[in-house]
């Protein structure tokens, strides 16, 4: 008799908080993975669609925006997914999530405030990519610096100089850049 009273107090102890906790990281974990097979989806299709065509847009170049952008919103779908379900999970504790959500958004401006420079950076990329300034391999010339694109990235872009060295540019700092690479029209 008392084993049984044990285990149904176990059994009821287990069906509260830690079962809807099991179930909320099952979920987030399902949402995930269903959103990054989504997502390698589109930009598998993106990739190989020719959406414009001429002799400037080469498939390697659009694969690599494509891949950028996936990484893109990977990144972003992973995060609300992570903030979503440790709201979900703190709440399962009975933590009052009115006050947290209320400094989180007093610490969001703040951050926001000290985190400029890196927002410009990453929509100045953004757009660049959108527009494709210019992509891995061109010969450009930017802030004094005159090299081939090793790299392209949301935040930062590496140019590898005629003397060999690597520079790093933020890519909110690239106000003017010139394609040697890019056909005449």
């Amino acid at each position: 008799m008392k084993t049984n009273l044990s285990f149904h107090s176990a059994y009821d102890w287990f069906s509260g908080a830690p079962l809807h906790i099991l179930a909320i990281v099952a979920i987030a974990l399902g949402v995930r993975n269903l959103g990054s097979r989504a997502i390698a989806r589109a930009i598998n299709r993106l990739s190989e669609a020719d959406l414009v065509p001429g002799p400037k847009h080469s498939g390697h170049r659009q694969r690599e925006r494509a891949k950028t952008a996936g990484t893109v919103l990977r990144s972003a779908m992973n995060a609300a997914i992570v903030l979503i379900a440790t709201t979900m999970i703190l709440s399962e504790f009975g933590l009052n999530l009115g006050p947290l959500i209320a400094s989180a958004g007093v610490i969001g401006v703040a951050l926001g405030l000290g985190a400029q420079t890196i927002v410009r950076d990453v929509l100045a990329g953004i757009f660049m990519l959108i527009e494709d300034q210019y992509g891995v391999g061109d010969q450009v010339e930017a802030l004094e610096i005159k090299g081939v694109v090793e790299s392209v990235g949301l935040r930062i872009t590496t140019i590898r100089s005629s003397d060999g060295s690597l520079w790093y540019l933020r890519n909110g700092e690239i106000l003017k850049l010139g394609n040697r690479s890019q056909p005449k029209h």
